[in-house]
């Protein structure tokens, strides 16, 4: 219960200056973290490329058809959004980054609308 209080404050936090993402943005984030590691397996650094697949692959499950809707709706309209959220995280201490990470690391890795969709519109 403490880490989660902990979690809402630095998320308000950070929307003191930055408002450009709803709250539950970066409660994706985290639990996009977190299905990412239960399907690796180990408790380990994740790669901005791989944060993005476990957060599309996340999304899918939890939202299905409705993915890219809800995620734009929170103000997740690209991996480089997801990337924002990622390093304002770390700003306040929630994540922490290897010195070799970037913000960057996440401009412009796919088009988040067409990864999340592609499945379930593709018709090949």
């Amino acid at each position: 219960m403490a880490g989660e209080l902990h979690f809402w404050d630095a998320v308000a936090r950070i929307r003191e200056q930055d408002e450009r993402y709803a709250p539950e943005a970066y409660a994706f984030v985290m639990d996009s973290l977190e299905f990412g590691i239960r399907r690796i397996g180990e408790r380990r650094h994740v790669s901005g490329l791989e944060l993005l697949d476990h957060a599309c692959a996340f999304a899918k499950e939890q939202l299905g058809v409705l993915a890219y809707a809800v995620l734009e709706k929170w103000g997740l309209r690209s991996t480089g959004d997801v990337g924002a959220v990622v390093f304002r995280l770390v700003d306040v201490g929630v994540l922490s980054a290897l010195e070799s990470d970037s913000e960057s690391d996440f401009d412009e890795v796919f088009d988040l609308k067409e990864r999340l969709e592609q499945s379930y519109f593709d018709l090949d």
